[in-house]
């Protein structure tokens, strides 16, 4: 690392000097073309400021932490990590990120690690919307929840999340305007998913504002959000012989089961069958044909809203009570949807 003295004994100055020059006090104190030639050097040298000493005397290391779970290795949830990084970037703060690749017994220590380099904020990220169990921060610390909520409703944290109910409700609805109205729900059994219940709350609500009840029998459960669970869901489904003409499945990989099924049994795509999905995964949703309409997560815009709010409250800005925020899930209309075929 380049100090004051490289610089100093380069120039041929004191210490004292490139500091007053380097800390923009050498007004009347050092000869312009002195500060000039410092300046220059420093550059030169590819010179940084020791920021960790300055943030020792001002308080003030404009840096965040972030902790996560898993979410640096979940493709599409990336996007959270983007948009943090990016909106703290342009206030002049630095993201400092441990992930902790799910291992719950290390997350005291990737805090105090955190907390140890005076980071003045700190965010808690989860690999999915679910409740967050916070790890023990001092008051003073501004805590902020990423696409999670807090166990404790007394805690003091802000957090984050996608408006599920409103883009399942979006996603239902798109359906029915197509003209259906035997419409399925795949949702997934496990109730680890906060989504769930808020998912399925937002298929009713859309079905109930177009006067269709709902009907049990096209209410699925598959065992998790994957491919092969969506494949035994649609399989039970489609082969009812009064089976949906339209289908709103709980992720896109449940979605791409659904395909997988429906090509088996000859059912065209929308033709015969319509399908939207939830996530608007990367790879999946803009990879299958045809394309799958699906609900986008907004994973870039709640990192922003994270550090944007974590940011807010080290300057002391904003409501004094903790505050949530429920993010748009906007539809993505591709080629899975139609009207559904005369019986």
């Amino acid at each position: 690392m380049v100090t004051l003295k490289d610089i100093a004994a380069h120039v041929g100055v004191s210490a004292s000097a490139v500091s007053l020059v380097l800390n923009d006090r050498d007004a009347g104190r050092v000869r312009a073309d002195v500060a000039a030639q410092i300046r220059e050097v420093a550059t030169e040298m590819g010179y940084v400021p020791n920021l960790l000493a300055k943030g020792l005397k001002t308080r003030q290391s404009h840096t965040i932490g972030l902790v996560s779970d898993e979410v640096a290795s979940v493709p599409f949830a990336g996007q959270m990590l983007a948009g943090a990084q990016l909106a703290a970037s342009a206030e002049d703060y630095l993201v400092i990120l441990i992930d902790t690749a799910g291992h719950k017994e290390l997350d005291g220590a990737a805090v105090r690690t955190l907390l140890q380099r005076n980071v003045e904020g700190l965010i808690v990220a989860a690999e999915f919307h679910r409740e967050v169990e916070l790890p023990l921060v001092p008051d003073a610390t501004p805590t902020v929840v990423l696409d999670g909520r807090p166990a404790d409703p007394g805690a003091r944290a802000d957090w984050v999340v996608p408006d599920e109910a409103a883009g399942a409700f979006a996603a239902t609805r798109h359906l029915v305007r197509a003209g259906h109205r035997r419409i399925a729900l795949c949702n997934v059994a496990s109730t680890q998913f906060v989504a769930r219940d808020l998912r399925r709350a937002g298929y009713e609500r859309a079905l109930a504002e177009a006067g269709i009840a709902v009907d049990p029998a096209l209410v699925v459960e598959a065992s998790d959000p994957g491919v092969a669970a969506g494949r035994q869901a649609a399989a039970r489904l489609l082969a009812s012989p009064d089976r949906p003409t339209g289908v709103f499945c709980f992720s896109d990989q449940i979605a791409f089961g659904f395909y997988q099924i429906a090509h088996q049994v000859g059912l065209r795509i929308p033709e015969d069958l319509s399908i939207v999905g939830f996530d608007n995964q990367q790879f999946v949703a803009d990879a299958l044909l045809p394309g799958l309409t699906t609900v986008q997560l907004p994973h870039h815009d709640m990192g922003v809203w994270a550090a944007r709010q974590a940011i807010a409250r080290i300057r002391g800005t904003g409501e004094p009570a903790p505050t949530h925020r429920l993010m748009p899930c906007p539809l993505v209309e591709r080629e899975s949807v139609g009207p559904p075929r005369p019986r």
